[in-house]
C-alpha cells in the first residue's frame, strides 16, 4: 500500500471483466477532462480475472501514454466487484477514489466536479454521480420503474445527502469514496463480492455504502458529476433481467440489516417478511394478467419474491457464516 507521503489528490478506479471493447472509449473519456490542473490524480484499472485482450489492450495503451497523470494496471484474480474494488483501494495513491464501470462515459469535467465536491462536503464519506442511460434500443414504455436498478440516477440538479432511515443510497457506478472513510468503515472481509458467472448475488456497493454510512459518514448526490451508461440491448432482454433481479432480491437481508442492533435483527427479520408478503400479493392482484406477458411486471415479482427468500438462501449457501 502506498505510503501517506505518496498521497495524490483523487484516483479514477477502473473495475473491468472483459472490457477490452469499452475501455478504449472510457480511457479517451479521461483524457480529455478538463479544469484539472490543480489537482493531483491517476487512472487504474483493475483487471478482474478477464479471459478477453484486456491486459495486451492496456499494455498498448500505456506504451503511448502522454498524460500527465498515470495510467496503472493491476489483475484482481479473485472474481467479483467487490474484490476489484477493495484491490483498487489498495492500489491506489489518492485521498478520493472514483469508481468507473467500464461502461460509464463520465462528461468532460467529471473528475474535476468529483474533487470540488470533497472540498466543499469534508464530511462526505461517499458520494454518487448523475447517471443517464444511453441505451442501445429504446425501452419498454413502464421500464422507468425499473430504470433506478440499472444505475440510472437522475434526482435533479441539486445535491442531496441521502438520509439512513430513507434505505435509499446510489449506486457504484460514477461513486466517489473518501479513503478515509473506507479505511474507517469497511470490514476486511465483506459478506456480498458482487457477480460472477454463473451467481447473479450483487448489492456489494450497498453493503459497502451502509457501513460508511453506519459510521458516520455523510453520503451524498452530487448531480455536477454526470456520467452516461452505456446499456445494450441484452440488458433488455428477459433472459439478464430475470436472474438480475433475483440476485438484488437474494441479497436484501445483507444490505437490509448492516445497520440493524444484532439484539433487534429478528423482529426486523419478521417485519420485512410481513411487508414483502403484502408486497407480492399486492402484486398479483394488481397484475396477475401481466405476469406471463409484462417483463416489468415479472421483474418486480421476481425481486419481491426473492426478497422474501433472502435470509433462506445466504443461510443455506454459507453466505452468513463470513463475519463483515
Amino acid at each position: 500500500m502506498p505510503s501517506m507521503s505518496d498521497r495524490l489528490d483523487f484516483t479514477v478506479a477502473i473495475p473491468t471483466y472483459n472490457g477490452e471493447h469499452r475501455l478504449p472509449e472510457l480511457l479517451k473519456r479521461l483524457r480529455n477532462q478538463i479544469n484539472t490542473q490543480n489537482i493531483s490524480w491517476e487512472i487504474i484499472v483493475v483487471d478482474n480475472n478477464s479471459t478477453d485482450n484486456t491486459a495486451n489492450l492496456i499494455q498498448s495503451i500505456q506504451q503511448n501514454w502522454q498524460c500527465p497523470y498515470p495510467l496503472k494496471y493491476y489483475f484482481e484474480e479473485k472474481q467479483g466487484a467487490g474484490y476489484a474494488r477493495q484491490r483498487a483501494v489498495a492500489e491506489s495513491q489518492g485521498e478520493l477514489i472514483g469508481f468507473l464501470d467500464d461502461d460509464n462515459y463520465p462528461t468532460t469535467t467529471w473528475v474535476a466536479a468529483a474533487y470540488a465536491f470533497a472540498q466543499q462536503h469534508p464530511n462526505a464519506g461517499a458520494y454518487g454521480s448523475q447517471i443517464h442511460p444511453a441505451w442501445e434500443i429504446t425501452p419498454p414504455k413502464n421500464f422507468q420503474r425499473l430504470a433506478p436498478f440499472l444505475a440510472i440516477t437522475e434526482r435533479g440538479d441539486s445535491p442531496l445527502q441521502y438520509a439512513a432511515k430513507t434505505k435509499l443510497l446510489p449506486p457504484s457506478a460514477g461513486l466517489v469514496v473518501r479513503r478515509q472513510a473506507w479505511l474507517d468503515s469497511i470490514p476486511a472481509q465483506l459478506i456480498l463480492t458482487g457477480r460472477v458467472p454463473g451467481n447473479m448475488l450483487t448489492s456489494e456497493d450497498l453493503e459497502m455504502l451502509s457501513h460508511i454510512q453506519k459510521h458516520g459518514w455523510e453520503i451524498w448526490y452530487n448531480p455536477d458529476m454526470e456520467i452516461y451508461h452505456q446499456i445494450p440491448s441484452s440488458r433488455l432482454q428477459k433472459a439478464y433481467l430475470i436472474p438480475f433481479f433475483r440476485g438484488i432480491g437474494l441479497s436484501r437481508y445483507v444490505t437490509r440489516m448492516v445497520s440493524i442492533n444484532p439484539w433487534y435483527k429478528p423482529f426486523y427479520l419478521v417485519a420485512y417478511m410481513i411487508n414483502d408478503l403484502r408486497k407480492i400479493l399486492t402484486h398479483l392482484l394488481k397484475y396477475r394478467a401481466n405476469l406471463k406477458h409484462d417483463l416489468v411486471v415479472a421483474c418486480e415479482m421476481q425481486l419481491f419474491v426473492s426478497s422474501l427468500y433472502s435470509p433462506f438462501y445466504l443461510w443455506k449457501h454459507g453466505y452468513l457464516g463470513k463475519k463483515s
